[in-house]
């Protein structure tokens, strides 16, 4: 019997977003962002038929046993519609990246040499659940001139179909090539380790899910990956520290979202205001239930706290669960982060200007802040608009990434009939 595997050829697909992308990287700014714009238009005039195909992801996974938080993710209604318009909309009003042309340095032949802003090709998307990724990778894409291979989680499979019927519905109106665009149909993983060899045609693999997925496209992948395995972010309370700014930025950090990889997953308190900070954090994380895995010096001050081992200061807990670790002083907490961070983010709080940039100096996970909440590690929050995604490894992208970091650059040459001596 044919399988739907055997039937599916993903080498085609991507050899038809090769050509599609080529068409995509000679788009003037104009025309992108009016199809764009086109775009949100249409999944909001669309909202029905996409909530009907919705309905049977949610009911398909009802029958699976999905969990709540699972099905949630999965859900679209009329507003979280309108929020992928609105997100398509915020990418349309970015500046665009392509053809963008740097400051032009004379060499003494004579030759003035630039760099010039470029689409990187063709990017695969590897992610799971929540439909809205569809809809904004594909405008990232679309707008830094890419074209993009979507492939996400079966469970959403008949939603991720029915925004990509509207895209591609677009890009005909448009007479751009559809495969600018393309929504892999076949759930099955063998289609994934298929794509995953094809570096003739694709430049780039993203995954964007859980440790197990990113782990996996990294292992398996012939095309460079943007890695990203995990978010251990750490607080660090200094000696100099606003206790209270220290409460409020611990308290958004892990109980706002837990579930999102800049959630706080460790604190470290200088043994200076400990005595001071640990009870006032008890009080603050206990009407939300957070699960405390604390060291010997500061077990004591949470109830029903567990005893911390190194493995706990390793987790990435994604939940109402934070392991706490009592520090004897600055360069303790620079030691423990080193050892044990993720390279995604990592909070001081101190009213010490030089002990908060001598924290910036010597930590170099991709994002670094001080006397701030870890959940601005967004690429909305930082000023990008939306993100495709994270990269925890420093080459090509490092931290959040949008617009700019899905393109790469060319040297340009200008010359008046210069020849090499």
């Amino acid at each position: 019997m044919t399988t739907a595997a055997a039937v599916f050829d993903i080498a085609n697909l991507a050899k038809k977003a090769r050509v599609a992308s080529r068409q995509a990287a000679q788009l003037d700014t104009n025309t992108k962002n009016k199809l764009l714009t086109a775009m949100a238009e249409n999944i909001i005039a669309s909202q029905d038929q996409i909530l009907a195909e919705n309905s049977k992801d949610i009911d398909n996974g009802e029958h699976k046993g999905l969990s709540a938080a699972m099905l949630d993710r999965l859900l679209l209604t009329p507003q979280r519609i309108e929020g992928i318009a609105n997100a398509i909309l915020e990418i349309v009003s970015l500046a665009d990246p392509v053809g963008s042309l740097s400051a032009t340095q004379k060499r003494p032949t004579g030759i003035e040499v630039a760099k010039m802003r470029i689409p990187l090709g063709v990017i695969a998307m590897i992610y799971e659940a929540r439909p809205n990724v569809t809809a904004e990778a594909a405008a990232l894409c679309l707008k830094s001139g890419n074209g993009v291979i979507l492939r996400g989680g079966s469970e959403a499979l008949h939603s991720n179909l029915a925004i990509a019927k509207v895209l591609h519905d677009t890009l005909i109106s448009f007479a751009i090539l559809p495969e600018v665009i393309s929504v892999v149909p076949d759930p099955d993983r063998s289609v994934i380790e298929k794509l995953l060899t094809l570096n003739q045609d694709i430049d780039l693999v993203i995954p964007r899910g859980g440790e197990g997925l990113i782990r996996y496209v990294s292992d398996n992948s012939r095309i460079p990956v943007i890695q990203h395995f995990k978010g251990v972010c750490h607080l660090y309370v200094d000696k100099y520290a606003d206790i209270n700014k220290a409460i409020d930025i611990l308290v958004n950090g892990k109980t706002q979202r837990p579930s999102a990889c800049n959630s706080l997953e460790t604190v470290l308190v200088h043994q200076a205001v400990s005595a001071e900070f640990l009870p006032k954090a008890a009080i603050a994380l206990a009407p939300f239930n957070v699960k405390i895995h604390a060291c010997a010096n500061s077990v004591k001050f949470f109830d029903g706290a567990e005893l911390a081992n190194d493995a706990d200061y390793d987790a990435e807990y994604l939940a109402q669960e934070i392991a706490v670790k009592e520090i004897t002083g600055f360069e303790q907490a620079i030691a423990h982060i080193q050892q044990f961070s993720s390279d995604h983010t990592e909070v001081i709080v101190t009213q010490d200007y030089s002990r908060s940039r001598e924290f910036i100096r010597r930590i170099n996970s991709s994002v670094v802040m001080v006397n701030a909440s870890s959940r601005f590690s967004d690429g909305g929050e930082l000023g990008l608009g939306s993100e495709i995604g994270i990269s925890t490894s420093k080459l090509h992208a490092y931290g959040p990434m949008g617009l700019e970091a899905l393109t790469t650059e060319k040297f340009v040459v200008f010359g008046n009939g210069e020849t090499r001596a």
